[in-house]
């Protein structure tokens, strides 16, 4: 069984288009196009696995630089995804502060930690 990277899809692509495009090659396992978390939206890539491993590589060779929806997609065979080490502090430590001064006004009306009356 081989993963399939595609990207530079179109943003109306669907993963039963995707499907349909590489059906013409060999059994798809699963064909699936990667959405935005937030928006719900596409993000312009997706994954194909294919059962058989010379029908995947065929599906590769033909699509890679094919036409879908008016874009030339990419196609290639999938890497393993790398783990990336996971930060313990939510929003990246977004919300230390840092000094934020303060204190009492200054002759030219604004404020000034240094000159308190």
């Amino acid at each position: 069984m081989k993963n399939i990277f595609v990207s530079n899809l179109s943003y109306q692509l669907n993963s039963e288009d995707l499907q349909e495009a590489f059906e013409a090659y060999g059994e798809v396992v699963s064909a699936k196009i990667i959405m935005d978390k937030f928006t719900g939206r596409s993000r312009g890539f997706g994954f194909v696995e294919m059962s058989n491993d010379d029908s995947a590589d065929e599906a590769i060779s033909a699509l890679n630089g094919a036409e879908m929806d008016g874009k030339a997609i990419s196609v290639a065979e999938a890497r393993p995804r790398e783990e990336r080490p996971r930060n313990k502090t939510p929003y990246n430590n977004a919300r230390s502060g840092g000094n934020r001064g303060g204190g009492g006004r200054n002759n030219s009306g604004g404020y000034n930690r240094n000159n308190r009356y």
